[in-house]
């Protein structure tokens, strides 16, 4: 037994480095990285998504002129800016290093839980990650625990009264709710519930309400447990 549980948790270690690496690839080979968000601000275009969906003169590598020379740059929509500056940005983001090397520096800044800012809120990465740990522990810690108490009972019950009407029409909830993708029944609560189209019955954001330090303890109990009615019931039951 001891032996199977330690050759499990050493198969994490490779399974983490292949996930890894396919994160890498992706996020480092696919079109629509940081060099070209910048680039199609720059240029006024928007999403740079835009910009890689072009046709005509917009698809594949363009040519840009800098004092009278013909510079070519992989960056599609980059017409205009001077080679300088889109290798200046490359070295920010580290591009202009080799694959494996950005690879293998990305992988000792995980390790030493360094990940860098975010490219959207200016913010460090563990920032980010620290502000909704609270959130995701709490929603996480309910939703197990309501999946136990309702999961443990019912199987006891369905042990007990095998083949039995109450067993064949429980399954075909079961099985029915396991086919609906948690994110659909989530927002099938939202229309519901939140104010989508029909009732409006709890809120659609946060964990309290704005005034929550002014209400009693028992008024703080209540309104906790009215924010996460709908995201517990959407982790638990879809």
């Amino acid at each position: 037994m001891s032996a199977y549980i330690l050759r499990r948790l050493l198969l994490i270690i490779p399974t983490l480095f292949g996930i890894m690496a396919i994160n890498f690839a992706l996020i480092q080979f696919v079109p629509g990285g940081p060099v070209q968000q910048i680039i199609s601000q720059l240029e006024g275009k928007g999403d740079s998504l835009e910009v890689i969906g072009g046709s005509g003169s917009d698809a594949g590598i363009v040519e840009t002129s800098d004092a009278g020379n013909d510079n070519t740059s992989k960056y599609r929509g980059a017409q205009g800016l001077p080679p300088e500056f889109i290798a200046d940005l490359e070295r920010q983001f580290g591009f202009d290093k080799p694959p494996l090397e950005r690879f293998f520096r990305m992988m000792r800044q995980y390790l030493t839980f360094d990940f860098g800012e975010s490219y959207f809120q200016s913010k460090n990465v563990m920032e980010l990650v620290l502000e909704k740990i609270p959130v995701s522990l709490t929603l996480g810690l309910w939703a197990t625990l309501i999946s136990y108490f309702v999961s443990i009972p019912l199987g006891i019950r369905k042990a007990v009264r095998d083949g039995s009407k109450f067993d064949i029409w429980t399954s075909g909830i079961i099985i029915a709710a396991n086919a609906v993708p948690t994110f659909l029944f989530a927002i099938a609560l939202v229309v519901l519930f939140a104010g989508g189209s029909f009732w409006q019955v709890f809120p659609l954001r946060g964990l309290t309400s704005a005034n929550f330090d002014e209400l009693s303890l028992w008024g703080q109990i209540t309104d906790y447990l009215w924010h996460i009615v709908l995201p517990v019931a959407s982790l638990s039951l879809g």
